[in-house]
């Protein structure tokens, strides 16, 4: 047996317990991954409260998590790139929350031995939203980007990966983020009352596109400085059809080739490009607390659990 976190009824930051649970083994095609780190991902506690039940509905007991960094101890039937020993990172097929979970093969990415474990288990979603989003958008050189929660899991790393695209980034975030901000390349604005007015002080003619990271009501102001709809995304606003926004969740949508990401993201940390911050480390049987941290916002990077 080993340990797992799982949740019985959808509910506060309280229902997450940690269980014993049978060993998941590798089947065909398939490695198992002793996990040395998972990331915390708002989908995650929106789940776990039963936000997503009508579109993805579960069968309770259930776990959850998707990305994660260990060492693989168990290969499947067919599976060559892997082998015992082995560090990597990526996605898991079984929920990551846990001392050991399955996964896909070529969900994995070798760890380099200088990325520690929780850096590498903050990476997979972000970097790989971020891209997405900035593809959509089409952000390139000499553009004039803003992102809403800019310090965020995914905000910071679009502000780093559109920075290394030549554009122009203003950040929203809490003042206490902004010398954060300002050390990622971004120009900070406080969010809340008279945010139009700071941003137009930055930017008179407006921006050429905006990444809502937030989902707190900015998309009407982000329409209006985008000049429309056509350059604004949300990933978290739950009313973006009514204001003709795309909401973009990795299902659905256009289409983007994200097989890039990862490769670029380690190529920016080797050259010192590109920060992971990690806002905080919680063990694995204080799942609870990370969730309510996680849903409190305001973050300042990724929140990780570490079974170990």
């Amino acid at each position: 047996m080993s340990k797992a976190i799982q949740f019985a009824r959808y509910g506060g930051p309280e229902v997450l317990e940690l269980v014993d649970v049978p060993d998941p083994h590798a089947g065909e095609d398939q490695v198992r991954i002793a996990v040395r780190a998972a990331g915390v991902n708002p989908i995650e506690w929106k789940v776990r409260r039963g936000m997503m039940a009508e579109v993805n509905p579960l069968s309770l007991p259930a776990g959850l998590g998707s990305e994660l960094a260990g060492v693989v101890d168990e290969v499947g039937e067919g599976v060559t790139p892997w082998q015992v020993g082995d560090e990597v990172f990526g996605f898991a097929k079984t929920p990551a929350y846990a001392e050991l979970a399955l996964a896909d093969p070529a969900s994995l990415v070798a760890k380099p031995a200088q990325l520690d474990w929780a850096t590498a288990a903050a990476l997979p979603i972000g970097v790989r939203t971020a891209y997405r989003v900035l593809e959509l958008l089409h952000v390139g050189d000499g553009d004039v980007l803003l992102i809403h929660a800019a310090a965020g899991g995914v905000g910071l790393f679009a502000v780093q990966l559109a920075r290394a695209r030549g554009a122009r980034v203003i950040g929203t975030a809490s003042e206490t983020n902004h010398a954060f901000l300002r050390s990622l390349g971004a120009e900070p604005v406080a969010y809340g009352e008279g945010l139009r007015e700071r941003v137009l002080a930055l930017a008179p003619d407006g921006v050429d596109a905006v990444l809502d990271a937030s989902g707190r009501g900015e998309l009407p102001l982000s329409i209006e400085l985008a000049g429309g709809t056509e350059r604004v995304i949300t990933i978290a606003a739950p009313d973006a059809a009514a204001h003709g926004v795309a909401f973009s969740g990795g299902t659905g949508g256009p289409t983007v080739d994200t097989s890039a990401a990862i490769p670029l993201a380690l190529e920016l940390l080797g050259q010192g490009r590109l920060q992971v911050p990690i806002h905080r480390a919680f063990p694995l049987a204080e799942a609870a607390n990370a969730h309510a941290e996680s849903e409190r916002g305001h973050l300042r990077g990724k929140i990780v659990l570490l079974p170990d």
